[in-house]
């Protein structure tokens, strides 16, 4: 069992950044890919970013591609979104995952695991 434990979320100004942190732990974290989903309000949950088990390949929503960076840190067992130039249309609560494909292109069919989010609000 394997538990994801999302941080770093806030209010922030569009056009600001923010680093969105995944902690894993209750299992071998480098064996999984990790993804990020995020859900507005009213809206259906959408993928976000995705990275590799070694953190070599990645992958993004065209939303969010040049804008967000996804990364990981495999001996600190956790995962990382950086989100540059913000805009009103990122606010949503922001979802880690593992996958047990070998890259996340964007399907739950994989996703064995979620964390329990975190809330991002960018304001104009």
């Amino acid at each position: 069992q394997v538990q994801l434990v999302e941080s770093g979320g806030g209010l922030v100004q569009a056009g600001d950044s923010l680093r969105l942190s995944c902690a894993a732990s209750g299992g071998t974290f480098s064996n999984y890919a990790m993804a990020w989903f995020r859900q507005a309000p009213g809206k259906e949950r959408e993928f976000v970013a995705g990275i590799s088990r070694s953190g070599v390949s990645t992958y993004y929503a065209d939303s969010v591609k040049g804008r967000f960076t996804i990364s990981r840190d495999n001996a600190k067992n956790t995962v990382y979104l950086q989100m540059n130039s913000l805009k009103r249309e990122d606010t949503a609560v922001y979802y880690c995952a593992t996958d047990a494909a070998a890259l996340p292109l964007g399907s739950t069919k994989g996703i064995d695991y979620w964390g329990q989010g975190t809330q991002v609000t960018v304001s104009s």
